[in-house]
């Protein structure tokens, strides 16, 4: 066993010219963490019967990047951003 828990990948390529016992396969793939983004590439030696397939992940919108949800939008991004003018009032004539 090479691992305490499951994890998730995505195969790259089964080496199919990578001989071994029956039922057992080879493959390269990418570890994935729970955001489903590539963390490491590994070679598995893994039993075909023990893989699972996962739900297909939903496809992105178009026009925006992956973890583009994520990002704080224009209101929360107002560090160093001007004030408004027509939120700031003029000072009171001096006589």
């Amino acid at each position: 066993m090479q691992f305490i828990w499951p994890i998730t990948v995505r195969v790259i390529r089964v080496l199919t010219d990578w001989h071994t016992y029956d039922g057992w396969v080879w493959v390269d793939a990418y570890q994935l963490n729970a955001a489903g983004d590539a963390v490491r590439r590994r070679t598995l030696f893994l039993r075909s019967a023990g893989v699972r397939r996962s739900a297909p992940r939903p496809e992105p919108v178009a026009g925006r990047q992956p973890g583009e949800a994520d990002r704080p939008g224009p209101a929360t991004r107002r560090r160093n951003a001007r004030p408004d003018p027509a939120a700031v009032r003029a000072p009171a004539a001096t006589r």
